[in-house]
C-alpha cells in the first residue's frame, strides 16, 4: 500500500537527485528516507531510482511515476484546502426562498453582496410564498428562507431582516395625489384593489387590520395576489391600493406613490432557517446578512425560536 509519506520522500529524491540534500528538506535523517523508498518500489513492484555512491539518477519508471506523484500530492493538498475552507463556510451551496415583494429589492441586494464576501457560495433563488417555504424547510430541500411572518415550530429559527413601510399608491389623476400623506379615513368609500385572502395572507391581514380600527370600509374592487398586479390596475385607474415601501423599485408610469399616515403601517421580511444540521455556509450567510441589514438600518433585532414539535404544515 502507497502513503503520501512515501510520495513526499520520492519527490524530494528525485527533485534533489541526492538523498542527503532531500533528507534535509523533508528535517529526516538519510536511513529512513531510504527505507521509505525501499517500500515504495516495493510496492509498486519497479525501480525507480539508480543509485550509487557519487550519482543518484531515475529510471525511465521513475520518471514516469514522478508526474503522477507530484499531481497525487498537489491533488491531497487542494483537498485538504477545500476541506478546510468549507469548515469556515466559505465553500457551499445553499437554496434561499424568497417571496416576490422581497425579490424588488432586498434580496437582490443581499444576494450581490454575497456574490462579493462569499464568492465560493453557489446561491440557488427559489420564489416561493411564506408557506411553501415553510414547508420546503421543514422537508430539508431549502437552507434559508426569507418570508414575510415567523410561525412557531421547531426547530425554525427567525431573524427580522426588514422592516418596511406601507404606502399607498394612486393612479396620476386622482385627486388624493394632492396630498402628502394619506390617512386611512380617507379610503372611505374609496375604490380599493386588496390582496388576495388566501395567496396574498400576509398583506390583506395587514391591511384589512388597520382597515379595522379605523372602523374603515373601502370599496373593494379586486382582489389580487401580486403585487405587480396591483399596481397595474392602480396604473388603470381602477383604483387605489396599500403596498409594501419596495414596490416603488417596479418604476410603474402614472402611478403616485405617498406614505400612509399610520404608525402600524409596517411590513416586515424575517429570514429563517433550520436549527438542526446548519452547515459552515448557512452560518456564514446567515452573519453576513445580519451584519449588512443591521449597518443599512433596514433591521429589527429579533429573533424568535419555536420550542415545541414540529407539526404537519397544510
Amino acid at each position: 500500500m502507497i502513503e503520501l509519506n512515501q510520495l513526499r520522500c520520492f519527490v524530494a529524491v528525485a527533485e534533489e537527485l541526492h538523498f542527503g540534500r532531500a533528507a534535509k528538506r523533508l528535517f529526516m535523517t538519510q536511513p529512513p528516507l531510504s527505507r521509505q523508498i525501499q517500500l515504495l518500489e516495493h510496492a509498486l513492484g519497479a525501480r525507480l531510482l539508480e543509485r550509487t555512491n557519487r550519482h543518484v539518477s531515475l529510471t525511465a519508471s521513475g520518471k514516469t511515476f514522478l508526474r503522477d506523484a507530484k499531481l497525487i500530492l498537489e491533488f491531497t493538498g487542494q483537498a485538504q484546502e477545500t476541506v478546510k475552507r468549507v469548515e469556515k463556510g466559505e465553500i457551499g451551496r445553499l437554496m434561499l426562498g424568497f417571496t416576490a415583494v422581497s425579490g424588488y429589492w432586498q434580496i437582490p441586494q443581499i444576494i450581490a453582496l454575497a456574490a462579493q464576501e462569499l464568492p465560493e457560495i453557489t446561491l440557488v433563488m427559489k420564489e416561493m410564498v411564506s408557506s411553501a417555504q415553510l414547508q420546503a424547510l421543514a422537508a430539508r430541500t431549502l437552507d434559508i428562507g426569507f418570508v414575510r411572518q415567523p410561525v412557531a415550530l421547531f426547530p425554525l429559527a427567525y431573524h427580522c431582516v426588514l422592516r418596511e413601510p406601507l404606502c399607498v399608491a394612486l393612479p396620476a389623476s386622482s385627486a388624493l395625489t394632492a396630498r402628502p400623506r394619506i390617512r386611512l379615513r380617507d379610503f372611505a368609500g374609496q375604490p380599493f384593489i386588496m390582496y388576495s385572502a388566501s395567496e396574498g395572507k400576509y398583506f390583506y391581514d395587514c391591511i384589512a387590520g388597520l382597515f379595522a380600527q379605523a372602523s374603515i370600509v373601502p370599496h373593494y374592487v379586486q382582489h389580487c395576489s401580486q403585487t405587480h398586479t396591483i399596481l397595474g390596475l392602480v396604473r388603470a385607474g381602477v383604483g387605489l391600493a396599500i403596498v409594501p415601501e419596495s414596490a416603488r423599485q417596479l418604476g410603474f408610469p402614472d402611478v403616485e406613490f405617498r406614505p400612509l399616515s399610520h404608525p402600524d403601517a409596517v411590513a416586515e421580511i424575517h429570514m429563517a432557517w433550520r436549527q438542526d444540521g446548519e452547515t459552515p455556509a448557512m452560518a456564514a450567510f446567515r452573519q453576513l446578512v445580519i451584519t449588512h441589514c443591521t449597518a443599512s438600518g433596514a433591521i429589527t433585532r429579533k429573533k424568535l425560536t419555536a420550542r415545541r414539535p414540529l407539526p404537519k404544515l397544510r
